[in-house]
């Protein structure tokens, strides 16, 4: 395995798991949710694990990115060392915050542009409200990251890191401006562009390294050979992906037919 495979997975198994297990609740409460409309049992927990695996995936995952920042996982001798519940800690849960406020300030931003009305309206109310949140929470890390994730926050300051934070603002607050004047397909816009610079400004921020101070990517990348192998059948492993989320996507669209019997 690569480098940073093995240092991820032996450092970070825990949170990794915990959005392992969340992704495959998340996905089979849904299609037990959906189907179940049908016969009108179990929707109310069905709904319920949706909702909790929806706010763990994210949070999860959230922690999982923001402690490679911190700097505290280290690599002696070839061995990656950390403390076991290093990840844990004031930046990390405000990166697994943020994580799920990105998912609930995308998502009602979207569902404006599909629905109608008193509903449409409540999609711009929420997204909003999450945009604010996620302003004020991406405002809060940095002082946070210069207690916790110091090398971090150096980058993120620095030249490299600077500009993505000035345009995240200015695409966050005309995502703002836009709900506000209900143009709510150039607010979908604008709010894949806050996040996409949110996301790129965390990236440079990183950049070169995967774990900061301690692998670099290049140092982090699998042997040739790997890579020659991997690309080799990439292409054939897309054939037989594309076609299958193509049918499930079809497969799930839209809601059931009541009248219809298993």
């Amino acid at each position: 395995f690569p480098k940073g495979f093995a240092a991820l997975f032996t450092t970070l198994l825990v949170p990794l798991v915990i959005a392992l297990i969340g992704i495959n609740f998340r996905g089979a409460a849904f299609a037990f949710r959906h189907y179940g409309k049908q016969t009108g049992e179990k929707i109310p927990l069905m709904a319920g694990i949706f909702a909790v695996a929806s706010t763990l995936t994210p949070f999860a995952l959230g922690m999982a990115v923001s402690a490679t920042a911190t700097g505290k996982i280290v690599i002696v001798n070839g061995a990656v060392q950390a403390d076991p519940w290093f990840w844990i800690g004031p930046f990390t849960l405000v990166g697994g915050v943020t994580g799920m406020v990105i998912c609930a300030y995308l998502a009602p931003i979207y569902m404006t542009v599909r629905t109608g009305g008193e509903l449409r309206n409540d999609f711009k109310l929420r997204g909003i409200i999450a945009g604010l949140l996620l302003g004020i929470l991406t405002t809060v890390e940095i002082p946070v990251a210069m207690v916790d994730a110091p090398i971090f926050a150096g980058r993120l300051l620095a030249p490299q890191g600077a500009p993505f934070i000035a345009m995240s603002v200015i695409s966050g607050v005309t995502t703002q401006i836009l709900l506000w004047r209900c143009r709510f397909l150039w607010a979908q816009i604008a709010a894949a562009g806050t996040v996409a610079l949110t996301i790129t400004g965390f990236a440079a921020a990183m950049y070169p390294d995967l774990l900061i101070g301690q692998l670099s990517l290049a140092a982090a990348a699998a042997p040739a050979a790997t890579l020659r192998a991997f690309f080799s059948v990439f292409g054939i492993g897309i054939i037989v992906l594309v076609p299958s989320l193509l049918l499930l996507y079809w497969t799930f669209r839209g809601e059931p037919d009541p009248a219809r019997k298993a």
